[in-house]
């Protein structure tokens, strides 16, 4: 299961309301009849309360970014508020109009360019975003700039750089709070992503240290401990996550962890809990299919429903992480040769990323083609050994 993905959209989009500053720290209290300002801040908090657990908050955010801009249509704080609350119930289409709005309204306004790339990348218009993360990056460097040039060059399979522009973020957070430790956690899931399990754990330390209880370096933590063949322990770790927000991604890796301790029945009532978050999230507006789809197909659940899913997700958000969701989904449907296709544009950035090319492997494997079935497993091990708890066994038996 890519945890990136049942995390919502790419991680930069968590820096967002990082990048609103005072907005959330302001010590305004709202009144009978709160300010433009006060909405927005209200707003915003709501939003970042619902990024973390509690979709709900998303129909308070938007109520009370929508008053705000009633109250005056060229407040550009509400916009962008609107444009990154759509960008996290996945309605990127939204976002982008919302987004070129507020660039409409006020053009140097450092935040809309970050919420515009947001929208831009996951539309899988990648030129255009980049050069929007370089305007990012000129009118306010910082947090929310670097991590978005650390996920971009991640994206073009450029690891080592964005491994350094993530430290440049760390190094802008400060090293306390949850700025701190957003950095720190990416900074981890970059090691981990190609094997460097040593380094990740210093970093989801870090993300601790710097913000107690940060239930991403808790899950961090925990794939380490899986990839180490520790499992007890990632259980353990990976029930903190879930005991202090109980996520899709982290209660999936928990039934994962379950299911490797030889648990069934612990693991498939996970899998039942995943569903039915994902029932909640879609009843408060967030667009799941993308996510549900690679969930359930890489559990074997409910897979021609889930190639459906992944089709309307893929029309919804054309990017390299759709064409990947939509290689698996058919390749797990025996559709192979319509994969491949996918499984190519899923890869064409040069992304440094193990189940990709595993998903490439089995492909190959089910059009026949051993050898280069046998090419792509080892690119995947190689990258990351570890890359999944449920397919790197699988690799690895086909290599061995």
């Amino acid at each position: 299961m890519r945890r990136a993905l049942l995390a919502g959209a790419v991680a930069a989009i968590a820096a967002t309301a990082l990048l609103f500053g005072g907005a959330l720290r302001s010590g305004d209290r709202a009144t009978a009849a709160p300010t433009g300002r006060q909405l927005v801040r209200f707003g915003l908090e709501e939003l970042q309360a619902a990024r973390t657990g509690d979709p709900s908050r998303y129909a308070r955010a938007e109520r009370a970014l929508r008053r705000a801009l009633a109250a005056d249509p060229n407040d550009v704080d509400a916009v962008i508020g609107l444009a990154s609350l759509a960008n996290s119930r996945h309605k990127f289409r939204d976002g982008l109009a919302l987004s070129r709005r507020a660039q409409r309204l006020s053009p140097d306004t450092a935040l809309t360019y970050a919420v515009l790339g947001d929208s831009l990348v996951e539309l899988g218009r990648y030129d255009e975003a980049f050069v929007t993360f370089d305007r990012l990056a000129e009118l306010k460097p910082g947090l929310a700039s670097y991590s978005r040039t650390s996920y971009a060059l991640e994206l073009l399979g450029q690891v080592g750089p964005a491994m350094s522009a993530m430290e440049l973020a760390a190094d802008a957070a400060g090293g306390q709070g949850e700025p701190a430790a957003f950095a720190h956690v990416h900074l981890g899931k970059l090691h981990f992503s190609v094997g460097r399990y040593g380094a990740a754990v210093r970093e989801y330390k870090a993300a601790l240290t710097a913000s107690p209880g940060h239930v991403e370096a808790f899950d961090g933590l925990a794939h380490v401990a899986a990839a180490r063949g520790r499992i007890d322990q990632a259980i353990r770790l990976e029930r903190r996550a879930v005991e202090r927000n109980p996520l899709p991604q982290f209660v999936g890796a928990l039934g994962d962890f379950y299911r490797a301790a030889g648990r069934p029945p612990l693991a498939r009532e996970q899998y039942e809990l995943v569903g039915a978050i994902d029932r909640l999230y879609a009843a408060n507006g967030v667009a799941t299919d993308l996510e549900l789809a690679l969930f359930n197909v890489d559990h074997g659940l409910r897979l021609r429903e889930s190639l459906a899913r992944a089709r309307r997700a893929h029309l919804a958000r054309p990017s390299i992480e759709a064409d990947a969701v939509m290689a698996w989904a058919l390749a797990r449907n025996g559709r192979c040769g319509e994969a491949l296709r996918y499984s190519k544009r899923a890869l064409r950035l040069g992304t440094l990323d193990a189940p990709k090319f595993f998903h490439r492997g089995m492909i190959e494997r089910c059009l026949g083609r051993n050898a280069e079935a046998r090419r792509w497993f080892t690119r995947a091990l190689r990258l990351n050994a570890h890359f999944s708890l449920l397919w790197a066994p699988v690799a690895r038996r086909a290599v061995a």
